[in-house]
C-alpha cells in the first residue's frame, strides 16, 4: 500500500461511516468487560444487526471513566455525542427504544454523563485521542483518523536522523518512568555500530493499579505499531518485539490482529508502504514478573532467559537483544510518536512545562468518586486532578495522600497539593511520575499500612539476585508488620530507616533501589502515626488491628531482634 492508497482508504471509510444515521460505540475494553459490557453487548448486537443500513454498533476500546462502567456513546447524524454510564442490557433496549429509534431522540438523562463535566474538559487526549472513538480491531477505522500518516510521511520526507531530531525537539520523555528523553535514546542505537538492531515496546506494566499500556493497546494497538515502525525506520532496525503480561489476554489478541492486518495491506513487514524499508513485530509474552518491567530483564526474557537485571553498562543502545544495539521504550512513548511526527515537535512542545513536554496518562484509583484513566498536560496540579477530575472525596472523608509511581513512587500529603505534576517536582517530594498509577488514599488509610502493603509486593516480586532486595525487602516487610500490630519499639524504627537506605543504596536493580520509597515518605510526611502505633499502640486511621500489649510484654519486646532468614 502506498501513500495515495492509505489516503483512498481513509475517505472511503468516511464516506461509509455518513452513511449511518446513528453510531452506537459500547466499551468493550477489560474495565468495562469485568462490570458486565459482554452481556450488553450480546444484548445489542442482534438488534442492531436488523438495522445495519441505518445504525452501525462498534466494539470500541476504554473511554475513561472505567469506574461508571460499562459505558456507551450514541452518536446521532449532526448531533454531540451521548455517553451514557453504568449501562445494563435493560437499560441498553430502553437506550435503544427511547434514544435511537424514537422519532424524537429522548435521552435517557439521569444515566447521561454530561460533556462539561471536569473529567472530561480538564483532560487533553493525545495519546488516547483514539481510545473509545474507533473500532480496535478495524484497521480501517484507524486509516479514517490519520492512522499510519505519520509512517508515510516519515519514510517519504524525513531521513532517519530528521526523526530523531523531530523527537528531540518536541521534548518527549520516556512515559516508563525514568523520564530520559527520548529523541537521545533514539539516536544513540541510530549511530550506534551493528548490522542487525531491535525496537522493542515494554508493556509489561505491573504496578498495582495501574493499567494504562494495556488500555492503549487494547484500544488503539495500530497506534503502538505505527509508532514502533517510526521507530524501526529511525534507527535502522528490521525487527520489533512487544513485550506484553500474560495477564493481559485482550491486548495480546488484538495486538495479533492489528499485526496481521497491518501486515497485509504492506504497512509492516517487507518493503513498508512500496518503500526500502523493512520492519516485522513479534509479540513475546512474559509470565508475569514485575522485575521484568526493568530493560535488562526484559531482554532475557525475550531472549528466552530467566528473566534478571545484570549489571549497566553496557546500556541497550549499545549492546542488547543479542549483543545488538537496541531501543527500549515504554508502551505509552511509542503512542506519543505519530502525533508529533503528524503535527510538529513546536505543536507538542507547547504542552506541558519547561522540562516535562506533553501529556501522561494516569489509571486514577483509590478513595476517588471519578476512577479511571485520564491523560492529562503536564505541569496540571495534583488537587485538578483529584477534586476536578476526580470528583474528589466520597462525602465525610478528606484527602490524606496521593501515592503516584506505585511500590516505586511515594505519598503526597494535602500541604502538597498544589505541586505540579511532572518529573522535577514530584521527584523532589520523594515521589515519581513512575508508568502512571496514582492512587487516591483518604483519611481512613493507615500510611505505615500501605507502606506495609507496597514492601509485601516489592518482597513478592523481587528476583532474588541480590541479598539486598532478597533479604532486605523481607526484613523492611517484617518491621512494618511489628508496627501495625503494635508489637514495635523505637529500636525498630529506627532500623527500618536504615535499612531502607541500604537497600536503596546498595541493590543491582530499579526495583530494589526504589523498593523503599514508600516507607521514606511515608516516613517523611506521616512519622507521627508511625509513633502513634509504636508508643500509644493506636493505629490513627483505626484500620489496623491493634491490642493492648501489657507493659512485662513490652519490656521483652524492646529487647528482640529482627532474625533474618
Amino acid at each position: 500500500m502506498n501513500r495515495p492508497e492509505l489516503q483512498a482508504m481513509a475517505e472511503q471509510e468516511l464516506e461509509r461511516q455518513k452513511k449511518f444515521r446513528c453510531r452506537v460505540m459500547c466499551c468493550t475494553s477489560t474495565a468495562c468487560v469485568s462490570s458486565g459490557a459482554n452481556s450488553l453487548y450480546e444484548t445489542l448486537k442482534p438488534k442492531l444487526e436488523k438495522l445495519k443500513e441505518d445504525v452501525e454498533f462498534v466494539p470500541t476500546g476504554c473511554m475513561g471513566l472505567c469506574g461508571r462502567g460499562p459505558l456507551m456513546t450514541v452518536q446521532l447524524q449532526g448531533q454531540e455525542p451521548v455517553i451514557y454510564e453504568n449501562v445494563t442490557p435493560e437499560l441498553a433496549l430502553e437506550i435503544l427504544d427511547k434514544h435511537i429509534l424514537a422519532h424524537k431522540p429522548t435521552p435517557i438523562k439521569d444515566k447521561v454523563l454530561p460533556n462539561d463535566w471536569p473529567f472530561f474538559t480538564k483532560q487533553t487526549r493525545v495519546v488516547l485521542a483514539n481510545s473509545g472513538a474507533v473500532d480496535p480491531e478495524r484497521l480501517e477505522d484507524y486509516v479514517s483518523r490519520g492512522g499510519y500518516s505519520a509512517l508515510a510521511h516519515a519514510l517519504r520526507e524525513m531521513t532517519p536522523r530528521d526523526v530523531c531530531h523531530e523527537l528531540i525537539d518536541s521534548g518527549l520523555r520516556g512515559r516508563g518512568g525514568a523520564g530520559f528523553p527520548t529523541g537521545l535514546k533514539w539516536n544513540m542505537v541510530r549511530k550506534a555500530a551493528g548490522d542487525r538492531k531491535y525496537v522493542v515496546a515494554n508493556g509489561d506494566e505491573g504496578d498495582p493499579g495501574a493499567y494504562m499500556d494495556r488500555t492503549l493497546m487494547e484500544s488503539d494497538p495500530h497506534r503502538v505499531l505505527e509508532g514502533m515502525a517510526i521507530a524501526g525506520y529511525a534507527v535502522g532496525a528490521e525487527q520489533g518485539y512487544v513485550y506484553v503480561r500474560g495477564e493481559y489476554p485482550l491486548a495480546i489478541k488484538r495486538l495479533e490482529k492489528a499485526i496481521r492486518a497491518a501486515e497485509r495491506k504492506g504497512l509492516l513487514g517487507s518493503r513498508v508502504m512500496e518503500s526500502g524499508f523493512n520492519f516485522r513485530i513479534d509479540i513475546r509474552i512474559g509470565a508475569g514478573a514485575f522485575v521484568c518491567g526493568e530493560e535488562t530483564a526484559l531482554m532475557a526474557s525475550i531472549m528466552g532467559k530467566r528473566g534478571q537485571p545484570v549489571i549497566r553498562p553496557p546500556y541497550p543502545a549499545e549492546s542488547g537483544l543479542w549483543g545488538c544495539p537496541t531501543l527500549i521504550n515504554n508502551v505509552e512513548t511509542y503512542g506519543n510518536i505519530t502525533p508529533i511526527i503528524n503535527q510538529g515537535a513546536a505543536w507538542y512542545s507547547q504542552i506541558g512545562t519547561a522540562k516535562s513536554k506533553g501529556t501522561k496518562i494516569f489509571a486514577l484509583t483509590g478513595n476517588v468518586i471519578n476512577s479511571g484513566l485520564i491523560e492529562v498536560p503536564m505541569g496540571i496540579t495534583l488537587r485538578e486532578i483529584v477534586f476536578d477530575i476526580g470528583g474528589g472525596m466520597v462525602p465525610g472523608r478528606t484527602y490524606k495522600a496521593a501515592q503516584t509511581g506505585g511500590p516505586s513512587g511515594g505519598c503526597i500529603p494535602t500541604e502538597h497539593l498544589d505541586t505540579p505534576v511532572d518529573y522535577e517536582s514530584l521527584k523532589a517530594l520523594g515521589s515519581m511520575m513512575g508508568s502512571g498509577g496514582l492512587i487516591v488514599m483518604d483519611n481512613t488509610t493507615c500510611m505505615p499500612n500501605i507502606a506495609k502493603f507496597f514492601m509485601e509486593f516489592c518482597m513478592d516480586e523481587s528476583c532474588g539476585k541480590c541479598v539486598p532486595c532478597r533479604v532486605g525487602t523481607m526484613q523492611m516487610h517484617r518491621l512494618l508488620e511489628h508496627i501495625t500490630n503494635g508489637s514495635a519499639t523505637e529500636d525498630d524504627l529506627k532500623r527500618l530507616e536504615e535499612l531502607c537506605l541500604l537497600v536503596r543504596d546498595t541493590s543491582l536493580c530499579g526495583l530494589g533501589n526504589s523498593s523503599p520509597n514508600p516507607i521514606l515518605s511515608t516516613l517523611r510526611y506521616f512519622r507521627h502515626e508511625y509513633e502513634a502505633h509504636i508508643r500509644e499502640h493506636k493505629c490513627l486511621a483505626g484500620e489496623c488491628n491493634i491490642t493492648e500489649v501489657p507493659v512485662l510484654e513490652l519490656a521483652e519486646i524492646k529487647h528482640k531482634t529482627v532474625e533474618v532468614s
